[in-house]
């Protein structure tokens, strides 16, 4: 398999509810609409979270988000209306568990670097 670029998915009952969470999230608005029902967000030229609207499969999704400084994603988000939660340290990893509006589970993670 030549893979050149990855995208995860997240579904939600309404695009316009659940696009500012996902905004707020990443710090900025989707970078395209390539449809009706459609948001993303991209992440370098491999990686991106599409954002699709379908009642059906809304809040049954799990996101993990590598970051660089778990403590600062959480000062930025905090106040915001993405709701922050504990960071949860872990021998490799330490996280914070969030829910979008729809009830998906956004994972923010940061490897451990004294291991």
């Amino acid at each position: 398999m030549d893979l050149t670029a990855i995208y995860a998915q997240l579904c939600c009952r309404d695009l316009a509810r659940a696009r500012p969470w996902f905004e707020t999230l990443f710090g900025r608005p989707a970078d395209a609409e390539p449809m009706e029902g459609l948001a993303e967000w991209h992440h370098g030229s491999a990686a991106g979270l599409q954002l699709f609207e379908d009642s059906q499969k809304a809040g049954r999704g799990t996101l993990t988000l590598i970051v660089g400084d778990l403590a600062a994603e959480r000062d930025r988000l905090d106040g915001s209306i993405v709701e922050t939660a504990a960071v949860e340290p872990g021998d490799a990893v330490s996280v914070m568990q969030l829910t979008d509006p729809d009830g998906n589970l956004v994972v923010l993670a940061q490897p451990r670097t004294d291991r």
